[in-house]
């Protein structure tokens, strides 16, 4: 009867450890989080604190990243917009962008757009 039990507890039974699902090992792999309150966290940084810099580089389309179906369409103009910037070393400064953190801009924009192309889109 001890055996039963222990089998149960550390086999097949009641605590039987789970493998995360393709999307769980993506999430964990890329450091993306969504907290309902604060939208998405990636790489420990709340990307919707940058919500004035994704109105620019979206014309206008874009304050959150929460839609990430939005954000996968507008994904072009944002690239684009945020290369020309780079390529000029004329950075907006009422934003405070920098190489730097357009660079991390573009990375936070690929990522999401990973995760939506790949787990998201209906297909």
């Amino acid at each position: 009867m001890l055996n039963k039990l222990s089998g149960l507890i550390t086999g097949s039974g009641l605590f039987k450890s789970s493998k995360p699902s393709p999307e769980q090992l993506f999430l964990q792999e890329n450091n993306i989080q969504f907290d309902p309150e604060q939208g998405y966290i990636v790489d420990d940084i709340v990307v919707n604190e940058w919500s004035e810099r994704l109105s620019y580089f979206s014309n206008r389309k874009l304050t959150t990243f929460d839609d990430l179906k939005a954000l996968y369409f507008t994904a072009m103009i944002i690239n684009e917009k945020i290369d020309l910037e780079i390529a000029n070393q004329r950075f907006v400064t009422r934003l405070g962008n920098t190489e730097e953190n357009l660079l991390q801009l573009k990375q936070v924009v690929k990522k999401l757009n990973d995760y939506y192309r790949n787990f998201k889109r209906e297909k």
